[in-house]
């Protein structure tokens, strides 16, 4: 089982910029990759940027250039998503996820979300 704390989300205005955080706890050294996802009201939950143990990146085509997926130390340590260039578009509850490989078995895990509002 992994546990994911994130924290950073709030409220700021066009153009402006966030970090949210990602904590995993309990076996994390099952971790493969980590995500970020987010879900605005009345649409799909989309993948926002993902990080694997090999530090291989890829991003939503929405956030490429403006939004950076980095970790803080050694492979399934905090993962962090750097927010630039915010646009009310960007509003959404953000997720963060982890995906697991133990014993041919792979896990699926979501953290509680964090409420992102990009207005002015």
């Amino acid at each position: 089982q992994v546990q994911l704390v994130e924290s950073g989300g709030g409220l700021v205005q066009p153009g402006g910029s966030l970090r949210l955080s990602c904590a995993p706890s309990g076996d994390i050294s099952n971790i493969v990759v980590m995500g970020w996802y987010r879900q605005a009201p009345g649409k799909q939950r989309e993948l926002v940027a993902s990080i694997t143990t090999a530090d291989s990146k890829i991003y939503g085509e929405s956030v490429k250039g403006r939004f950076t997926v980095f970790r803080d130390g050694a492979a399934n340590s905090p993962v962090y998503l750097h927010m630039n260039s915010l646009k009310p578009e960007d509003t959404a509850v953000y997720y963060c996820n982890a995906g697991t490989l133990a014993q041919l078995t792979r896990g699926n895990y979501w953290g509680q979300g964090t409420q992102v509002t990009v207005s002015s």
